[in-house]
């Protein structure tokens, strides 16, 4: 599959919340209610706004379109939010449409947003796929947990780092 990056920007905003909701659809449904997409459907005008704010910055808001120029895929990232992140940058999300699974996507949405070296990211439980992706990224579980808000059906969540070390070997 053909598709190219670019650095988001805020007029983005409302193409990032659809297709991120449905990449939510895609990908979560065994783990959220449909209460959950119910209200992040409902929730899309406020979404937008919001993420027009978080686009207007200079930190990675990487967008992946296909070659139809469709949003395929997002990722983004910056400075650790935790008071005791485990290295300076964090991976705050990354999603990719269904059907470019497979196709190198998701890597080329990480090493452009995060590179090859050190930086670490929270993932949901009982997600085989996503965990089997990262970790072929070089990314393992430090052992901390967390649990979502309820408005995210507090999912627990868990802790992935790459060290320096780990981002030399993939």
């Amino acid at each position: 599959m053909d598709f190219h990056l670019c650095q988001a920007t805020p007029e983005d905003a409302e193409t990032v919340v659809f297709m991120q909701t449905q990449a939510h659809e895609e990908c979560y449904p065994h783990l959220l209610s449909p209460e959950f997409f119910r209200r992040r459907r409902a929730s899309i005008p406020e979404r937008v706004e919001r993420r027009r704010a978080f686009l207007a910055v200079k930190d990675p808001r990487i967008l992946a379109f296909d070659a139809g120029n469709q949003l395929v895929g997002y990722a983004d990232a910056g400075p650790g939010r935790e008071e005791d992140a485990p290295e300076a940058l964090e991976l705050y999300s990354i999603y990719t449409l269904r059907r470019t699974y497979g196709t190198g996507l998701g890597a080329a949405l990480v090493d452009a947003a995060v590179g090859s070296g050190p930086a670490y990211l929270w993932v949901l439980e009982n997600n085989p796929r996503a965990l089997a992706f990262y970790l072929k990224q070089g990314f393992r579980p430090d052992g901390r947990r967390n649990t979502l808000p309820p408005e995210w059906d507090a999912l627990p969540e868990f802790r992935l780092v790459r060290r320096a070390k780990e981002a030399t070997g993939r």
